[in-house]
């Protein structure tokens, strides 16, 4: 009876490190809406603004950014593909509405989760030191 309580133990404590790790685990796509909440530039924070709303639409391997205010059409801004291996995402812009130094260039940055947010860290071609975090939304259907 000693061996079976030993062996249920065994495989009750590799079942619960196999949950606790996988859970510590960074997802391989941004898959979603995502809204950008502020971060800091060159180590100044900045908020996100209270007049519009930067949103990002990703799918498994490419985005969208659009800005939207209220009573102003929304205006795509940005575009590219991106890859998540590990704790970085590569990220290259495709499209810009404004010059950019990084159309074109893959960047590599850091990205941390945190429930339902991320965090992106990085320099961008400029010599910028960034870090920006992106909320989840949640779109509810209309009925």
């Amino acid at each position: 009876m000693g061996v079976a309580i030993m062996k249920r133990s065994l495989f009750l404590s590799i079942a619960i490190g196999c949950i606790v790790l996988t859970s510590f685990v960074n997802p391989s796509t941004l898959k979603g809406t995502w809204q950008f909440n502020g971060g800091v530039y060159n180590g100044k924070p900045d908020t996100a603004s209270l007049q519009y709303t930067m949103r990002r639409i990703y799918t498994d391997h490419d985005f969208n950014a659009f800005a939207s205010q209220k009573g102003y059409k929304t205006e795509r801004y940005e575009a590219g593909n991106y890859v998540v291996k590990g704790d970085t995402c590569f990220e290259t812009q495709t499209y810009s509405s404004q010059p950019s130094q990084a159309t074109g260039k893959t960047i590599a940055y850091i990205i941390t989760f945190k429930k339902d947010e991320f965090i992106l860290s990085g320099t961008l071609p400029s010599g910028m030191v960034v870090e920006e975090h992106w909320s989840r939304v949640i779109l509810h259907k209309k009925r």
